[in-house]
């Protein structure tokens, strides 16, 4: 089911100071649903920004519920969402860990989407604090990432061997990159490879 979002209609929006991930265009949002009026035929929800504390977002919730046009409004469910990236929620996903993951992604920006979806939703409840520890970089390519880690090593692969021989070697990155990404995970989203250790 999709539902519009625009910029005035997110709840709690209006209350934030605008961060370098809001200012690219970058809002976790959840588009909460009244099921009472759901299941009677009729569309009663919001938009709320899920970077606000906990405590804001259940508010918004029970102002929806209030404001349904069913008596005795009380179950509710999530029926989009937008800017969570390649992270995916059950209409039902707990509101504490939608709110610690559109944090993350507030905080640190697309890497944590990244890592989140990584985890998947069997490993957010004791893996999600682990971001710091695990993320390695976000590179446009492997290959970048290859070639930074040589560049840590002091190795110049465009200067190899004794000069008359140069024009001969041709060091493979691509097979280097090929075997990091065996050792690391990564995610991939339009701003290139997000990169972390594997986690235990």
């Amino acid at each position: 089911m999709t539902h519009e979002n625009h910029e005035n209609d997110i709840y709690g929006q209006e209350d934030l100071e605008p961060t370098a991930e809001s200012q690219a265009g970058l809002r976790p949002s959840i588009y909460v649903a009244s099921l009472s009026d759901y299941n009677a035929g009729r569309l009663h929800g919001v938009w709320i920004d899920a970077t606000q504390d906990i405590e804001a977002v259940y508010t918004a919730v029970e102002d929806l519920l209030r404001s349904s046009a069913e008596p005795g409004a009380e179950e509710f469910a999530i029926h989009d969402y937008e800017d969570f990236g390649a992270v995916r929620f059950s209409e039902y996903e707990k509101l504490e860990t939608v709110v610690r993951i559109a944090q993350g992604i507030a905080e640190h920006g697309k890497p944590f989407a990244g890592w989140a979806s990584h985890l998947g939703e069997r490993e957010w409840d004791d893996h999600l604090d682990d971001f710091a520890d695990c993320y390695l970089g976000s590179y446009d390519s492997m290959e970048d990432y290859a070639a930074q880690i040589l560049d840590d090593l002091g190795v110049d692969i465009d200067n190899l061997g004794p000069e008359y021989l140069r024009p001969y070697i041709r060091f493979d990155l691509e097979g280097l990159a090929s075997d990091l990404s065996l050792d690391v995970a990564v995610e991939q989203d339009d701003a290139g490879v997000h990169i972390f250790l594997n986690h235990e």
